[in-house]
């Protein structure tokens, strides 16, 4: 089964959490085919919460869903957060940055055990 394009998985997902009255921003656009793809949730109380692809280990590409994310961190400071998303862009300047603002830290996201 094809993956679909990253451009499409965002747009899709910004939409459902919209949805849902979740709030939700895409503050950087990747790589439009397969730009990895990481999701920031403030959550309004001076914490934050970082999710990042799953490494490939972890992923059953014949059975899984389209994409899975695991916890990078979780409840650290915004900031911390910011340095460790400006690290990964250094890594990789094609990746996508969605932002949620929510409370309860909800996010939506399939993640790998």
């Amino acid at each position: 089964m094809a993956r679909l394009r990253s451009d499409f998985w965002v747009s899709a997902h910004l939409r459902r959490l919209g949805i849902e009255g979740i709030a939700a921003v895409q503050r950087r656009r990747g790589a439009s085919e397969a730009g990895a793809i990481f999701v920031k949730v403030d959550r309004l109380d001076g914490s934050a919460d970082l999710y990042g692809p799953a490494p490939q280990s972890l992923v059953d590409t014949g059975t899984d869903v389209d994409r899975r994310f695991v916890a990078l961190m979780r409840e650290t400071s915004p900031a911390d957060v910011e340095v460790r998303l400006g690290k990964e862009l250094r890594f990789d300047d094609d990746l996508w940055i969605i932002e949620i603002d929510d409370r309860a830290g909800r996010h939506r996201l399939d993640l790998a055990e």
